[in-house]
């Protein structure tokens, strides 16, 4: 169990599956016997279940798929998984948790026939403490049904326990669940005031007195400053330790130079330690303002930003976690300091990346509120679930260093509207409530309104996202001079316009284009000529709009960015295309020109084409 009786663990092999309805009931029959065995992360759209067992007569894509060309023709339904474990008697009296990094869609979890509860959102995070139904020395089952029905998505989604799932067992007294929150007040170049807020929970019967030793590990793994506090802990209750450590001789937490420290927290009855938790994180400081733009500990930095779904190609939303690292260090190997987790929360794995690497993030929460951009959105849950999935956002990533952003929406429908200004107030309300160390933001776009008539619903922001309103930079500065921007989504082919805006305008401090890296879903938004009914359309399944393409090969507006941003290379040709090869071509901003990175074209000796030189 190691020091402190916790132990952190994945749960992700010895699942067992089954595609399609298994009962009418709400207890699931407990017989798996016919399923087939899987391993998580798993995601089922993907996979090719044609004449299989598994309830599939098509697939993995199909022309009839009701998410159309919007999921890239891929097949939901309803999914099944079971996993049996045992854990020892001597386990019993203490605690333990299930967390689900993340499941697409509609979770109904039961542990040994209880019904643990329902999570709507496909993309947070959340767990369940599921010690009272557990047999301890015993064999135990749980069970997940998820539902991805209807159109519920504009993009790929995938279907499934596409994330990871994790078991942790502590002692009745420990640490919260995400109940450590490190910040950095002051911060030098030598020194820093590390502030650490603990919550420590106490599932006895009885009021304890609780001692919180808690120690500042370095960059390179080396114990140094420490701090400790004593509180006494009611039953049944949380108690929060705030401490500030002073820290010297730090490395800064910076793209260049990614420096990671962690805060250990010892929980202490009498003088046995009783839980231990390690939190990662890094020492930095940022700023955002209309005269200076963005600091990064004391200096300027321009957000050279892409944007990115959370699908990983050919895996589809599976989230190895050497997936997830492989797009992180692509994008930085091609010149992006920045991603925008568009349009939802990423995997821990992925934001465990970019802190490794170096990789600013916008931690995006909604594509949507209140009203719907599809029949079967989350807008049917909005109420009742926003401020839990909110909570489950900020509370699991708030200390990671790489999240320099909380993104509350993303060209929501009531935008503009009074329903939008009061729901953008009480989500950015909330979420300052949370963290107050980061601005937050939204990515807005233009609406039946005047793009004035925005002004009370940027109100709400600390930093303003434009979608493609590069035009709007200078005359909203002259209107609202205190106002932060950046470009939340850009089109590939005005590149040079947009990073120019940057370049010549303070209050604009990045451009993130769309996109950064290719995706499954709203098949054939960046190609030169496309059909606009989906059954015309398949079997395109990629947008192919990306810088970076589905297996994260350089495209090329990738090479003319190089030249843009002048971080790769610096002279790159690209031959034109000697006529349309799919119908006549058209002007698509979120494509690029139809060239190619080859001399020879079968049936054209001897004539002239067209060179593009970057």
């Amino acid at each position: 169990m190691g020091s402190g009786n916790r132990e952190h663990r994945l749960f992700d092999e010895g699942w067992r599956f089954h595609l399609g309805d298994v009962q009418s009931g709400e207890r699931p029959r407990l017989d798996d016997s016919s399923w087939r065995a899987v391993d998580l992360p798993h995601d089922w759209s993907i996979e090719d279940l044609t004449g299989s067992s598994m309830g599939r007569t098509r697939g993995p894509f199909d022309p009839a798929a009701v998410g159309g060309r919007s999921t890239g023709f891929t097949v939901g339904g309803i999914g099944w998984y079971r996993k049996r474990f045992t854990l020892p008697a001597k386990l019993k009296g203490r605690r333990v948790h299930v967390r689900f990094d993340g499941v697409y869609m509609n979770a109904d979890v039961w542990i040994n026939g209880t019904h643990l509860g329902n999570h709507p959102y496909g993309y947070t995070s959340f767990w369940y403490d599921f010690t009272p139904y557990l047999r301890f020395g015993g064999e135990n089952v749980l069970v997940v049904r998820v539902k991805n029905e209807g159109k519920n998505t504009r993009w790929y989604s995938g279907s499934g326990i596409y994330r990871h799932v994790w078991l942790t067992v502590t002692g009745p007294i420990h640490v919260a669940h995400w109940g450590t929150y490190v910040t950095t007040p002051r911060v030098s170049r030598d020194s820093a005031d590390v502030r650490v807020r603990t919550r420590v929970r106490n599932e006895t019967r009885e009021e304890r007195e609780v001692t919180l030793r808690t120690r500042i590990v370095g960059a390179r793994g080396k114990a140094g400053a420490w701090g400790e506090a004593r509180l006494t802990v009611q039953a049944g209750a949380e108690a929060e330790f705030d401490q500030i450590v002073a820290v010297q001789n730090l490395k800064l937490w910076s793209p260049e130079k990614p420096a990671l420290h962690a805060a250990v927290s010892e929980v202490i009855v009498g003088r046995r330690v009783v839980d231990r938790a390690e939190t990662v994180f890094g020492i930095r400081s940022i700023s955002f303002d209309a005269k200076n733009g963005c600091l990064l500990n004391g200096k300027p930095v321009l957000l050279k930003g892409g944007c990115m779904h959370h699908d990983n190609g050919c895996l589809g939303a599976a989230t190895y976690d050497r997936a997830e690292e492989r797009r992180v260090r692509l994008m930085k190997d091609n010149g992006f300091n920045a991603i925008r987790t568009s349009h939802n929360p990423p995997s821990p794995a992925f934001l465990d990346a970019c802190d490794r690497l170096g990789m600013f993030v916008i931690d995006e929460a909604f594509d949507h509120w209140e009203w719907p951009k599809n029949d079967q959105d989350y807008h049917r849950h909005f109420k009742e679930w926003w401020k839990r999935d909110i909570e489950s956002m900020v509370l699991r990533d708030r200390n990671h260093p790489s999240v320099i952003m909380w993104s509350i929406g993303n060209e929501i429908p009531e935008r503009g509207t009074e329903v939008g200004i009061r729901n953008g107030k009480m989500l950015a309300e909330h979420v300052r409530s949370l963290d107050p160390t980061r601005p937050v933001t939204e990515a807005v776009c233009g609406a039946k309104f005047r793009w004035e008539q925005f002004d009370p619903y940027f109100a709400n922001l600390d930093v303003c996202g434009y979608n493609y309103k590069q035009g709007k930079y200078r005359p909203d500065h002259e209107r609202v001079p205190s106002r932060v921007m950046y470009a939340a989504e850009s089109f590939p082919m005005h590149a040079y316009d947009f990073w120019m805006a940057v370049l010549d305008q303070p209050w604009v401090v990045g451009d993130f284009v769309w996109t950064g890296y290719d995706y499954l879903g709203e098949a054939g938004i960046g190609w030169w000529s496309f059909a606009k009914e989906p059954k015309e359309i398949f079997p395109w399944t990629v947008a192919y709009c990306g810088d970076l393409d589905l297996c994260g090969f350089k495209r090329p507006q990738s090479y003319y960015r190089d030249v843009l941003w002048k971080t790769g290379r610096k002279v790159s040709m690209f031959v034109r295309s000697p006529e349309p090869r799919f119908g006549p071509r058209e002007s698509i901003l979120w494509g690029w020109d139809d060239v190619h990175a080859r001399w020879n074209w079968p049936g054209h000796e001897g004539k002239i084409l067209n060179v593009d030189v970057y």
